[in-house]
């Protein structure tokens, strides 16, 4: 005769309760880890946006500084209208801002994404006057080559000042081209394709916004706080 303690239908039960109480034990750990990400997301969050923001204004200031306008670059945008995507290269849409003293524009800052670097998409952001003229171009993010490509960056060479006040009216088309390519400006040794193709986005920036200047800034007039377009 079988002992009781040991028949089939005590071992299944056994074996029920054993799996019951460790479901319960993960779920309870699951639960526990939840709430603790959630809680850690609640205190990291506004930390982490806190810091985005600041990188953001930090990027538009040194374009257009604190001493030509008296605004929140943050908050008076403008909704890039859509035909004009292509022009910029942006897959889905941006905002422009709009630098204003005493209520009044000043300066337009436009992000720009070139499809043509090295390595990938080189994106940017550039200042106008609202007479067109170039305040300052900056490189946001690229994937070029350290040491060659990378000399787009502010930090890394003074290559990128070299747009500082030019526009459509005092440099002709023919000159938006390296030196090599028969245009004012310099190449980098053994990188030719990176700022070529950040010469051809800023002078596609500067195209857009002789198309769409007029809507731009007579929009901004109208309001502190502008419609935020897709991103």
């Amino acid at each position: 005769m079988s002992n009781p303690d040991t028949s089939p239908a005590k071992q299944a039960t056994i074996i029920s309760r054993s799996m019951l109480r460790n479901s319960s034990a993960l779920a309870l750990f699951a639960l526990l880890t939840a709430a603790l990400l959630a809680a850690t997301q609640n205190v990291t969050e506004p930390k982490i946006l806190a810091a985005e923001r600041a990188a953001q204004q930090r990027a538009l200031l040194e374009i257009v500084p604190d001493g030509l306008h008296n605004n929140d670059l943050l908050a008076d945008t403008y909704p890039i209208p859509e035909q004009h995507w292509p022009l910029l290269g942006l897959d889905k849409g941006g905002r422009a801002h709009i630098a204003k003293r005493d209520g009044q524009p000043v300066a337009v800052i436009v992000p720009a994404v070139s499809k043509n670097g090295y390595s990938g998409d080189i994106a940017m952001i550039m200042g106008f006057t609202i007479a067109g003229e170039l305040l300052g171009v900056r490189v946001t993010q690229h994937k070029e080559t350290p040491g060659l490509g990378d000399k787009v960056e502010l930090k890394k060479s003074d290559w990128i000042l070299s747009f500082n006040s030019l526009s459509l009216d005092n440099t002709p088309r023919e000159a938006w081209a390296v030196k090599k390519e028969g245009g004012s400006f310099e190449q980098f040794t053994g990188a030719t394709i990176t700022p070529r193709a950040v010469i051809e986005q800023v002078l596609a920036g500067l195209d857009y916004f002789a198309l769409d200047s007029a809507a731009l800034l007579s929009k901004s007039n109208n309001s502190n706080s502008l419609e935020v377009g897709n991103e």
